[in-house]
Order: C-alpha cells, then structure tokens, then sequence
C-alpha cells in the first residue's frame, strides 16, 4: 500500500516539475491574480493526487489542465454568489452617466478610437495590468461575468446557469460592465 502511494507521490511531483508554470500561467490569465493563480494550481495538483486511481494513462497535461479549468470556473462561481447584487436596479442611474435623455452619448464619455492599437493590445503586458486592474475595479458580479465570458469563453447559457441569473440580467450586466470598463481602459491608458 505505501509503495503504491510512494509512486503516485513521484508521478505528481514529476507533472508538478513538467506543468506547474504552464499551468500557472494559464490560470494567471484568465484571473489576473497571481496568488490565486497560485492557489488554484495547488488545489488542481490535491484534486489530480485524489483522482489519480481514475487518471487511467489519459494525456497528463491535458488532464491537468481540465481540473484546473474545472478550479477556475469553481472560483468565479463562489466569488460571484458571495457577493450577488441583482444588476437590474440601477440600471437607469448608471446608464444616466454614459448616455442623455435622447439615448446619445454624453459629450465626455463617448468612446475614443482603438482602432490604431487593436492588434497590439492584448500582447502587450502594460495593457493587460491595465485591462485587469479595470476588470478588479468593475463590481463583483460584473467582473465575474465577463471574465467567465471573455477570458473563460463560456457560453451565455452555461454563464446564466452557473450564476443563477436570467438572460436578460446578464445581458444587462456584460452591457453595463463593458461601459464601465472601456471608461476605466481609456482613462487609464489611452489618456495616461
């Protein structure tokens, strides 16, 4: 029994060794976190040692890396229900800021022009701290549903169903925070 258990100890620890960076980096980006970057491959290396009478010679790395998607959405999901707020009741005061009476764009918030920078954006690192720090600055459950959106790319459904919430609420939500974060992205870099 302890040698069997000597050897699954030395098979983890030689993935850990092969795949720990890449799957740190990996989950680095899509929370933009590097503790919880850190914990979520801790708890994705646990999750692999309990399951691996189940591992049954699958592809390692690809095994890996599907527990630890599994970790990430895990995370959003409780980050999300912790601190649910129904996005619906204040959607006229926030709208308020971004757009007047005649549903045009108020003279100070109307977007700028990205499109010179398109392409180099998301490769460049500045941007990304940038992006996330706009992203961490979104409320809780707004940020939540984008990142599961744009950085997990689930599905709209699969999102609404994990996070308990209508359609129409989570269209509301995705509209709102991508408002509130394109402010926040030109203030911060473009004008910056």
């Amino acid at each position: 029994m302890n040698d069997q258990k000597t050897d699954k100890r030395k098979l983890l620890d030689s993935w850990i060794v092969e795949y720990a960076n890449q799957l740190h980096a990996w989950a680095f980006r899509r929370t933009g976190n590097q503790i919880i970057a850190e914990d979520l491959v801790q708890d994705t290396f646990v999750a692999a040692f309990h399951a691996l009478n189940s591992f049954e010679g699958k592809n390692p790395k690809a095994w890996l890396f599907s527990i630890l998607k599994h970790k990430i959405m895990d995370h959003f999901r409780q980050k999300y229900k912790m601190q649910y707020v129904d996005a619906g009741n204040q959607q006229e005061d926030f709208l308020g800021q971004f757009f007047d009476k005649h549903q045009s764009w108020n003279v100070v918030q109307k977007p700028g022009d990205w499109s010179a920078h398109e392409e180099e954006l998301l490769d460049n690192e500045q941007f990304r701290q940038i992006l996330f720090y706009c992203m961490d600055q979104l409320p809780e459950q707004w940020s939540v549903a984008m990142k599961l959106k744009y950085l997990q790319e689930k599905k709209g459904p699969a999102i609404c169903e994990d996070l308990g919430i209508s359609q129409a609420n989570f269209w509301q939500i995705l509209h709102r925070a991508k408002l509130q974060l394109r402010a926040c992205i030109e203030q911060n870099w473009f004008a910056a």
